[in-house]
């Protein structure tokens, strides 16, 4: 990154890695809470949460990660494609090896999410300039993406219909 130094940008990039991992990990949190019916300690986690990642895309901004929607777009469907070819496949073997099947099917679903994930960016960066609208249904168990209100079950993890959320 031009005129910035070597240490600082390992630094934010470090300090993005921690940021975004604690909003998810509090978004986990929150969920856990009021599954335990806690309210008041969701809340506290969610709003922490946030604020972890105003955090996190403040560090983006200044290592000017994010760019134009072209470039973010064409980003996302290679790190999708070198995920979902590349990296869940050997995660995949390890967890066969060590007899971890939790792991595995977790791997797997989020494997078979993610190439779909890099054919959605795919078909946008090659639509962007369309004047068309979709609504978005993602799959709370695996990760899978449907384009429009799923009418089926999830074809990754076979989970009804209702299991998905819109996306705004």
């Amino acid at each position: 990154m031009q005129g910035m130094k070597v240490k600082t940008e390992e630094n934010l990039h470090r300090a993005f890695v921690g940021e975004a991992t604690a909003a998810l990990r509090l978004k986990g949190y929150a969920e856990k809470a009021d599954k335990e019916g806690y309210p008041q300690m969701a809340r506290l986690f969610r709003a922490i949460s946030a604020a972890e990642e105003i955090h996190a895309l403040k560090h983006l901004r200044i290592l000017k990660i994010i760019k134009s929607t072209q470039e973010n777009l064409q980003d996302s469907f290679e790190s999708e494609t070198k995920i979902s070819e590349g990296i869940y496949p050997e995660l995949i073997k390890v967890a066969i090896a060590e007899g971890h099947k939790a792991a595995e099917i977790s791997f797997s679903q989020a494997r078979d999410a993610e190439e779909v994930h890099g054919k959605l960016y795919k078909n946008a960066i090659e639509h962007m300039l369309d004047d068309t609208e979709s609504d978005y249904y993602v799959c709370s168990v695996c990760g899978y993406v449907h384009v429009g209100k799923p009418k089926e079950d999830c074809p990754v993890c076979n989970v009804s219909p209702d299991r998905f959320l819109l996306i705004s």
